[in-house]
């Protein structure tokens, strides 16, 4: 079996949230909810200031928290490494927000209109409540899956396919000969928060 990661190459990403629309639009989630995000940071001074963009989703890591913490075992790791969430024996809890260490997880009690109250609701806003709760469930946690549905058919995750930069690449760690080792052999691949010990499957390459 793989052992799915993600690269994302920080010298290539220049903030332009496609990634963030194409999770929002392809998992349904409803207005404050962003399994995908852009952090956005300065530093230096004038006139030699450097702004840089940090794409940050969950880190499916080898030894992750939330998998530790849940009560119920509905957070695991599956075949492919990937952690996922059962909807169907998560009781809601939330330890799992605590175990993450990386702020990836939200729980949605209900959902809430992109629109101004009074005005209807339409039949697309319709079909993605529904979506969403079928995939998600309301009142649990949620979070990136790395599109699990669409690597079901050999595809790869909706922000790897809507970058324009090309700075995600998405493959198996174990492949000692496929993209992603090699770009985190070659280029210095590094991972948030190394200190706790959770091991994630996302690398990033250095900006310069």
């Amino acid at each position: 079996m793989a052992r799915y990661g993600m690269v994302i190459d920080l010298k290539r990403c220049y903030g332009c949230y496609s990634c963030v629309m194409a999770c929002k639009v392809k998992n349904h989630t409803p207005p404050g909810v962003f399994w995908a995000r852009i952090l956005k940071g300065e530093a230096g001074k004038y006139p030699n200031v450097v702004r840089q963009a940090l794409p940050i989703l969950c880190m499916h890591c080898e030894d992750p928290g939330c998998v530790k913490v849940c009560p119920t075992g509905a957070t695991y790791l599956d075949e492919d490494g990937v952690c996922v969430i059962d909807t169907d024996i998560c009781v809601g809890c939330k330890y799992c927000f605590m175990g993450c260490p990386y702020g990836a997880r939200y729980a949605v009690e209900e959902w809430g209109s992109y629109f101004p109250e009074g005005l209807p609701v339409t039949p697309l806003e319709e079909f993605q409540a529904r979506a969403f709760e079928e995939k998600s469930g309301f009142g649990v946690p949620t979070k990136c899956d790395f599109c699990a549905d669409r690597r079901s058919f050999g595809k790869e995750p909706s922000c790897v396919a809507a970058c324009p930069a090309e700075a995600r690449i998405f493959g198996d760690l174990d492949d000692p000969d496929s993209e992603i080792s090699f770009l985190i052999k070659t280029r210095r691949g590094f991972v948030l928060k190394p200190e706790v010990g959770t091991n994630p499957k996302v690398y990033y390459l250095p900006p310069r």
